[in-house]
């Protein structure tokens, strides 16, 4: 079966897509560039791998992605190319991600991710993707991969399916007593599964271990760093971190990721870029960004980037890095309450780090 030439995957669930990604790219191994061989030449190389690079809408793709999307090469590598919401990518990148699709590159499968919610069985696409001849056309291919997450049922097919991968047995009754504790969410969901594996041990999971899921809703990064600024029991908001964040070290990243992310919208606010926010959200992200400065700022993304490299080095500890990383953020949010609110050092704006991706303009 041919592969498509892209696909556009439409789930707020990120393991769910991700889960579906895997199994396209299983399931489509990269074809050899017509002439190339391996070896002496005398007879033809093994499919390569696909070598899956991720890139993200909220901020703007670099130009090894347009590269990737275009360029071809005899020896060049086959590339899947991940935009992960990419619904907050500018309408004028999209007019630009539609125009080079129309002239595929079989080394390069685009995989644009749309992470919106769904509205009555429907997604909320933005109008102005909507209107792409990209989508029609996706659309005429079956191209298009739609999800609404998971409900109820979908929570129990999850845990039979990562169950049934993963070894794990339940007992009579066990099943239906986790699936009932379990949040839709399927990320969470593995993450709990693991525990009760590990649990379980060789025997099976029963159900009075449904009592050890202990999932509160999902983070939110931004009222995270509110509670922080505004003093009112930031341990409360820390403690949900470390339980449902930081199971693991693999867990650590990807808030790691959330608050580097997070802290380079507030720098463009600061520099009075134009950002893709809710209205409703905007006010409160722009004050938080003048009480914090640039100094404030760019001192969130020291306080990330050592916290992992602790971890990455071997010198500290996932609890140890992350008791630094608390213990920073903590003090830099009880001074920039004492300081004057803006926090720019005179001389002018200052540079963003050199480490902070810049931010786009809508």
């Amino acid at each position: 079966m041919t592969r498509p030439g892209f696909t556009i995957c439409i789930c707020p669930d990120a393991r769910l897509m991700r889960d579906r990604i895997d199994a396209l790219l299983a399931a489509h191994p990269p074809a050899l560039p017509e002439g190339s061989s391996g070896g002496l030449g005398l007879a033809p190389a093994a499919p390569a791998e696909w070598d899956r690079q991720a890139f993200w809408g909220d901020e703007p793709l670099p130009s090894a992605f347009w590269e990737h999307l275009t360029l071809q090469g005899l020896f060049a590598t086959p590339r899947a190319l991940v935009v992960r919401n990419a619904q907050n990518l500018p309408a004028e990148t999209w007019k630009r991600i539609s125009a080079a699709l129309a002239k595929p590159n079989p080394l390069a499968w685009p995989f644009l991710c749309l992470e919106v919610p769904f509205d009555k069985g429907q997604p909320k696409v933005p109008v102005h993707i909507a209107r792409l001849r990209c989508l029609d056309f996706a659309e005429s291919k079956k191209w298009i991969w739609r999800s609404p997450g998971l409900d109820e049922r979908g929570v129990s097919t999850f845990v039979r399916q990562h169950a049934a991968s993963h070894a794990i047995r339940f007992a009579p009754g066990a099943l239906e007593a986790v699936c009932a504790a379990l949040p839709p969410d399927a990320t969470a969901i593995a993450t709990e599964l693991e525990k009760l594996s590990l649990a379980a041990g060789d025997g099976e999971v029963t159900p009075a271990m449904a009592a050890l899921v202990d999932h509160a809703a999902d983070i939110d990064i931004f009222s995270f760093m509110r509670a922080l600024q505004a003093g009112n029991a930031p341990m409360t908001v820390w403690r949900q971190v470390l339980r449902d964040r930081l199971g693991g070290d693999s867990m650590l990243f990807p808030f790691l990721g959330m608050l580097l992310r997070e802290t380079r919208i507030l720098w463009q606010l600061l520099a009075g870029e134009q950002v893709r926010l809710p209205p409703s959200v905007l006010p409160a992200k722009q004050q938080l960004a003048r009480q914090l400065g640039h100094a404030g700022l760019a001192r969130i993304w020291d306080l990330a980037l050592e916290a992992e490299l602790g971890i990455k080095s071997g010198e500290r500890s996932p609890e140890q890095a992350m008791e630094m990383l608390a213990a920073g953020l903590f003090t830099l949010f009880a001074r920039s309450r004492r300081a004057q609110p803006g926090g720019t050092p005179q001389g002018g704006r200052p540079r963003p780090p050199a480490h902070a991706p810049g931010g786009y303009r809508s």
